[in-house]
């Protein structure tokens, strides 16, 4: 990203919005987590998951006090982020790359069906 780019940026709110938005996609979304929210999610006839139990070998857990992800599950996570949020700041810093990315934001939000940060 080019001094200009950072200026632009910081004058125009609707961009950083538009940023959030794909940073979060290409960061969080597009990782290791894909996977963990493929699976079979309950269904709750109450809507509030107050009828969902997980049944283990030593009791049933309330839906909504079970842990949605092990120990391993979120350090794979957290480490997956990590790296896709390192190589998607080495492209917005790269001059060429990422004033190009500001350009594009500028002119479409690449991630149009997310809300927008607050």
């Amino acid at each position: 990203m080019t001094p200009d780019s950072a200026r632009f940026l910081a004058h125009n709110p609707w961009v950083l919005k538009r940023l959030a938005k794909y940073m979060a996609q290409q960061c969080v979304r597009n990782t290791i987590l894909e996977e963990f929210h493929a699976g079979m999610a309950p269904c709750s006839p109450a809507g509030d998951y107050s009828d969902v139990v997980v049944t283990t070998p030593v009791g049933e857990i309330p839906w909504r006090k079970a842990s949605r992800l092990s120990d391993e599950e979120m350090k794979a996570l957290m480490i997956d982020v990590v790296d896709h949020m390192y190589a998607w700041l080495r492209v917005l810093f790269d001059d060429e790359a990422g004033a190009s990315l500001v350009q594009i934001l500028a002119q479409q939000d690449l991630v149009p069906s997310w809300h927008d940060p607050r």
